[in-house]
């Protein structure tokens, strides 16, 4: 009989090669952090930006989720689009997750808290969907790269659609997001030589759910303003058009101006058919190959058409998957020279990093809300792509 310190030497001499031979395995695997509002009050959007990114990450990899022999592992964090949060699950995601990539999140203000932690970890955040001005402006480092689209994109798409006199009033949430794209509308307006003249600017709590007071005081800034007087919402989560709409603003001559939302929100809008705006993303509008499978594939899974940040989704995991491919490594300065001016396949077609800010430059679409609706997700008209060349982003970062 052999001695039982010996058998037990050589029980964990065994263990040990069995751990040392599995270590090769367990470093192959490439963790990427998706950071988004789950619970919050962006629940919605975040939920698209989940589905978008996986089917991304499926569509990518011809299904196998690896890139480069390496097994791609998403670890999904919950920041409840609360800022404080964000910080704390991207720094624990870089830190003790050893997430190589990070990508979030849905809320604009959580998505400016988590910049500084990037930087102080060294590694790659893409911003998707957030889209504050900030976030690639005075708010941005370089290890920032964002594939949602912007405010001053929203506001040039936009403004580009009023390009004759009249009077404008806005209506936005009371918070980083709504604020900066304000600011943005009226700088694009000036910016495309609009005669269109802004005469208030109405700002909300988020949560908010009774618009007579805030609707009171924009009727009574515009009624008797120089026509056509316009009304422009911004607005995140449900839209307060239809609650608008219901006090009647057609007595004062005002029209409303609606941005690009969500399709359970575009399918409350049946009774403003003929309105225009620009929007995004909607289903039917690209023409490629990827938006092609996103379609076709989301119906036969869901039951339905992929959505606004559904195709956020995607083209974040399109930029985390060529990056990769192109850089041949999860280090920081070569994915960032892999990236910077970096083009990539997305759902709405070509997208390309700008080198001075990493913001994604892309198109826009002219919509009209349809007047006959085959289905309940025939919404939308296309009246025309607007390239990225019209909208002329300014530079706002300070590198």
């Amino acid at each position: 009989m052999k001695p039982i310190h010996l058998q037990r030497w050589r029980r964990a001499l065994a263990l040990a090669l069995v751990l040392i031979g599995s270590a090769p395995a367990l470093a192959q695997e490439l963790k990427i952090a998706l950071i988004t509002g789950h619970s919050g009050p962006f629940e919605a959007y975040a939920k698209e930006t989940e589905t978008g990114f996986m089917l991304g990450l499926e569509y990518l990899t011809g299904g196998k989720m690896e890139v480069n022999g390496r097994k791609l592992k998403v670890i999904f964090k919950d920041d409840q689009s609360k800022p404080d949060l964000g910080r704390t699950l991207l720094a624990e995601a870089y830190g003790d997750d050893h997430a190589e990539i990070a990508v979030g999140t849905s809320s604009s203000g959580s998505a400016i808290a988590m910049l500084p932690v990037a930087e102080e970890y060294k590694k790659i955040l893409v911003i998707e969907p957030a889209v504050a001005d900030a976030i690639t402006g005075d708010k941005w480092n370089r290890y920032i790269f964002r594939t949602s689209r912007n405010s001053m994109q929203d506001a040039l798409a936009a403004a580009g659609l009023i390009k004759t006199g009249g009077s404008i009033a806005f209506l936005a949430q009371d918070y980083a997001f709504g604020r900066d794209a304000v600011k943005a509308g009226k700088e694009a307006l000036a910016m495309v030589g609009s005669k269109a003249r802004v005469v208030h600017e109405e700002y909300a709590p988020q949560n908010t759910s009774d618009f007579t007071a805030a609707a009171q005081r924009i009727f009574e800034a515009l009624k008797d303003k120089p026509p056509p007087r316009v009304l422009n919402i911004v607005w995140a989560g449900p839209n307060p058009m239809s609650k608008i709409a219901d006090m009647k603003p057609e007595r004062f001559g005002i029209t409303l101006a609606p941005g690009g939302n969500i399709l359970p929100v575009l399918k409350t809008w049946k009774s403003f058919a003929g309105i225009e705006g620009a929007i995004y993303y909607y289903y039917g509008f690209p023409r490629n190959k990827m938006n092609d499978w996103l379609v076709a594939e989301h119906r036969k899974r869901f039951n339905s058409p992929p959505d606004f940040f559904t195709a956020g989704g995607m083209a974040a995991a399109s930029a985390v998957v060529t990056a990769l491919n192109r850089a041949k490594s999860t280090d920081s300065e070569k994915l960032i020279a892999a990236m910077e001016g970096m083009e990539f396949d997305t759902p709405k077609g070509k997208m390309s990093f700008r080198k001075e800010d990493h913001q994604a430059l892309q198109a826009m679409y002219h919509f009209r809300i349809k007047k006959e609706q085959r289905d309940e997700w025939d919404l939308l008209e296309l009246l025309r792509e607007i390239p990225p060349a019209e909208l002329p982003l300014p530079l706002r970062n300070k590198r």
